[in-house]
């Protein structure tokens, strides 16, 4: 007869792959933050065009925006059904999950070809190197989200996903959570307040 293993857990009570989970998300809103705070320092400060109130789309990366916030509902509803042991449930939210963030990501492609045909690019100027470095890594982390959603996916349409096993829907829910309030203040702060900057000259002694 087979034993149930008991959970391990440390002195914070939390079991050790969540607290490492913990961890690594920790030690990425610093890696964020540092990109961020990079690209407000160097605001405006773009001495060539184009500026981002030249080429942002406030509209379109508000849609694309809206998909990816689906996308956390998605995948809290894949998560309740791991809790259910609903099997059918179980794959279904995370594909969809997966879908709502390719969705984004076709959204975020989309937007870099047209900013590069208007003329930005990594390396025109300032606005583009700190645009794209940070857009870039996090395009990164959603690609990298999906990967882990589909292959969970796959796995869980082997019967091998329920409530025993409802920790590791946890924990790539953290991370893909995470990934979409990382979103939110980029948004926030590069297309809502950044987006209407003018380049140097329409800064105060420009």
């Amino acid at each position: 007869m087979a034993h149930a293993v008991e959970p391990e857990y440390t002195t914070t009570g939390l079991n050790h792959r969540k607290l490492l989970m913990w961890v690594f998300l920790g030690s990425d809103c610093l890696f964020f933050g540092a990109l961020i705070a990079t690209y407000m320092v160097y605001r405006g400060q773009s001495l060539t065009g184009p500026y981002p109130i030249d080429i942002i789309n406030v509209p379109v990366t508000t849609i694309s925006t809206f998909v990816l916030l689906m996308s956390s509902f998605a995948m809290v509803q894949a998560l309740a059904a791991t809790h259910a042991d609903n099997k059918r449930g179980i794959v279904g939210w995370l594909v969809a999950t997966a879908v709502l963030g390719a969705i984004f990501i076709g959204f975020q492609v989309v937007e870099f070809n047209t900013f590069k045909n208007e003329g930005l690019t990594l390396g025109g100027n300032l606005f583009g190197a700190t645009f794209f470095t940070l857009t870039g890594f996090h395009g990164a982390h959603v690609t990298l989200g999906i990967i882990w959603l589909v292959a969970m996916a796959i796995v869980a349409n082997k019967g091998r996903v329920g409530p025993n096993s409802a920790l590791d829907i946890e924990l790539l829910g953290l991370y893909w959570h995470f990934v979409d309030i990382v979103w939110i203040v980029i948004f926030t702060l590069l297309y809502l307040i950044a987006g209407f900057d003018a380049g140097p000259a329409a800064m105060p002694g420009g």
